[in-house]
């Protein structure tokens, strides 16, 4: 199976990464972390884009925040799929990095999603694997019918509340 690299710009993204990774393991994909920046160590970031699929990756997810270069970088540097997180920081909270993610120029695409939307960023990753992982793609349709689930059972205890309840 290809593996998932997960660049951050700095270490203080841990907190907001921390769903990727998570689920990244629920679903059993291998994954490497790294920090770097696409301003302070251009040449790293350069290196680690170019050589990323030699190295059995399939997918990069980077996330970065305020001018949120990094993801356009990596992008930049390799045809593999790359997958922006745009961070919560900074005066704008975010809005900024989701801005430059999405808004990169035609030929050099980043999938984005949501600010601090890690979780969704391992998602795409895995479902992007999953087109030729036959078991990665169970995995993935198993995690969708856990979570519909999850949501009958919500729904069944609002119905019993709602029955025992004086309204």
């Amino acid at each position: 199976m290809k593996k998932v690299l997960i660049v951050m710009g700095s270490d203080s993204d841990y907190d907001l990464m921390k769903p990727c990774f998570d689920k990244l393991k629920s679903l059993r994909v291998p994954f490497e972390a790294a920090i770097c920046s696409a301003h302070r160590t251009p040449e790293r970031a350069a290196k680690l884009s170019r050589e990323a699929e030699n190295k059995g990756f399939g997918v990069i997810i980077a996330a970065a925040g305020l001018a949120a270069h990094l993801p356009g970088v990596f992008a930049a540097g390799t045809t593999l799929p790359v997958i922006g997180v745009p961070i919560a920081s900074g005066p704008l909270n975010g809005f900024d990095a989701l801005l430059a993610e999405v808004q990169m120029p035609t030929g050099i695409p980043v999938a984005t999603v949501a600010i601090n939307g890690s979780a969704n960023a391992a998602i795409l990753a895995a479902q992007i694997l999953a087109l030729s992982d036959p078991e990665l793609a169970q995995s993935l349709k198993d995690d969708r019918k856990s979570m519909a689930d999850s949501v009958e059972k919500k729904h069944e205890r609002l119905q019993k509340k709602l029955q025992t309840e004086d309204l």
